[in-house]
């Protein structure tokens, strides 16, 4: 997806922009703010014209009901970090936007591992998911957006193992231990 990948170069682009704000003379970092809310506008362009191409499809509306929705949700939320860019700022709350339009990217992208395909008057199997965890976890090398993460116990990492101490360590060790905490006799 063309427009995950240009927000995801576009938020970078404005952390360097936000590191760099000291080293740079007022009026550059302006100028250099607004470029990055004209290209935050322009992938928002891209992202709404991608909602009106689905439209178009015979059945779109129906058949992408739900990610025509993030769609919309994400152009809204580009509207406001490019504004934001524009102010100028390119601190948190720009970042906190193009971060969330990212994860309402992915939340389009992903798949649902456990439907089938198409049909039926859910197609796609799209809806209300459980997830607990962020889109972004499952991205990046070793990533497995479609894994089923389940709790498992895990047991004691540190203790007592092997051998106890020899009896001439132990009486040692009780006396170092028991002045160590203060109740041991002078």
């Amino acid at each position: 997806m063309q427009a995950l990948r240009d927000e995801m170069k576009l938020r970078d682009e404005t952390r360097e922009l936000e590191n760099a704000k000291a080293a740079v003379e007022k009026e550059e970092f302006a100028s250099r703010a607004r470029k990055l809310g004209d290209e935050q506008d322009r992938i928002k362009d891209h992202t709404d014209t991608a909602i009106g191409d689905i439209e178009a499809i015979e059945g779109g509306s129906q058949k992408f009901g739900k990610e025509l929705g993030l769609l919309t949700r994400v152009v809204a939320v580009m509207d406001e970090a490019s504004g934001i860019l524009r102010v100028p700022d390119t601190g948190a709350p720009a970042i906190a936007a193009e971060t969330e339009a990212i994860e309402l990217l992915l939340e389009t992208k992903r798949n649902n591992p456990n439907a089938g395909g198409g049909g039926g008057s859910n197609p796609g199997g799209g809806g209300g998911g459980t997830t607990r965890s962020t889109a972004l976890a499952s991205l990046g090398p070793g990533g497995d957006a479609n894994r089923d993460v389940k709790a498992r116990p895990v047991g004691q990492a540190t203790g007592r193992a092997g051998k106890d101490f020899p009896e001439e360590f132990r009486s040692g060790l009780d006396a170092y231990f028991s002045n160590l905490e203060g109740t041991g006799k002078p």
